[in-house]
C-alpha cells in the first residue's frame, strides 16, 4: 500500500458496486440455446461429429435464417494460425458475445469466413447503447436486392419487426400469440442466467435501394419498421469460481455488494443468485 489513506478508505467501505461481465463472470461466453420456429434448441458444442448441423437437426429454413444473421451481423474473426486448435478454444478478435456467435456458426454450419465471401458487407451501423442494435447490409448471391441483417436487445428487435418465421419457415405477421411465446421464452432463458439477443432480417426493396446506391445511417434508421424476426440466441458467461466466497466475506464484514449490468433484469437476477448477491 503506497498511501495510508487507501487502507482507511477500504476500512470504511460500506458498499461495493461491481461490473458483472468480466469481473463477477469470466467474460468467456458460449452460445447455450437457439430459439427459432417457436422451439428452443440446445446449441451444438461437439465439433467431432463431422457435420454437426445435419447430424443433429433436420434441415430448417428458420435455422438457416438465424445462422445467416448470426454470421453476417458479426465483426468477430479468429486470430491466425489456429486451425489445429478446437473451435471453442480458439482466440478471437472481437468482443466476447460476437466471438461466441462466431464459434457457434462454425459448429452449427461451416466456415464463417467462406460464408461471408458470398455476402459482401457494404454498410454497417455498429451497436450503441442508444439504438440497442447492430445492423449491416450485404449483397446476396444470385439476387440483386440487398439483405439487411440486425441483432440486438430482443425487445428492441421485436419492436422493429412486423413479421416472423413460423414453424414451417414461412414469413407471417406478428400476432398476440407470438408475442406471448416470445415473452415466455425470453423469461425462460433469462432465468437461466443467459444473455439473450434477438435477430431479424429484411430484403430491401430494389427500387428504393438499387444496386450501387449509397446508404445513409439516418435514412436506414427511419426505414427500420418492416423487419422479419428470425429468432433468439442465448449466451452463458459463467461466474468466476472465487466470486461467491469473496461476496460472502464482504457480507460478513458488513459490506453490501451491488452488481452493475446492462443485461435484462431476469438475467442479472439469475447471475446474482449464483454469486450470492
Amino acid at each position: 500500500v503506497r498511501k495510508l489513506e487507501a487502507v482507511e478508505t477500504l476500512g470504511s467501505t460500506s458498499v461495493i458496486c461491481s461490473d458483472k461481465t468480466g469481473t463477477l463472470t469470466e467474460n468467456r461466453m458460449t452460445v447455450a440455446h437457439l430459439w427459432y420456429e417457436g422451439t428452443v434448441h440446445e446449441a451444438n458444442k461437439d465439433e467431432d461429429m463431422g457435420d454437426p448441423l445435419r447430424s443433429r437437426r433436420p434441415p430448417s429454413r428458420g435455422l438457416d435464417a438465424l445462422a445467416r444473421v448470426m454470421g453476417l451481423c458479426n465483426r468477430a474473426v479468429f486470430k491466425e494460425n489456429q486451425e489445429h486448435i478446437k473451435i471453442l478454444d480458439r482466440l478471437c478478435n472481437g468482443d466476447a458475445s460476437e466471438s461466441a456467435l462466431l464459434k457457434c456458426f462454425e459448429l452449427e454450419v461451416s466456415s464463417l469466413s467462406a460464408f461471408r465471401v458470398k455476402y459482401p458487407k457494404i454498410f454497417e451501423i455498429p451497436f450503441n447503447s442508444t439504438n440497442k442494435y447492430q445492423l449491416s447490409i450485404h449483397e446476396q448471391p444470385d439476387n440483386e436486392s440487398y439483405l439487411l441483417v440486425i441483432k440486438g436487445a430482443p425487445e428492441k428487435i421485436l419492436d422493429l419487426s412486423t413479421s416472423y418465421l413460423n414453424k414451417n419457415g414461412e414469413e407471417v405477421f406478428i400476432n398476440t400469440e407470438f408475442i406471448k411465446h416470445f415473452n415466455d421464452t425470453y423469461a425462460q432463458l433469462g432465468n437461466l442466467g443467459e444473455r439473450v439477443l434477438g435477430f431479424a432480417h429484411h430484403v430491401l426493396d430494389q427500387e428504393r435501394f438499387p444496386k450501387g446506391c449509397e446508404f445513409d445511417p439516418n435514412v436506414m434508421q427511419r426505414y427500420l419498421k418492416e423487419l422479419c424476426f428470425v429468432g433468439l440466441i442465448a449466451l452463458v458467461d459463467p461466474p468466476r469460481a472465487a466470486v461467491p466466497q469473496a461476496v460472502a466475506k464482504c457480507r460478513s464484514a458488513g459490506i453490501k455488494v451491488i452488481m452493475v449490468t446492462g443485461d435484462h433484469p431476469l438475467t442479472a437476477k439469475a447471475i446474482g443468485r449464483k454469486v450470492g448477491i
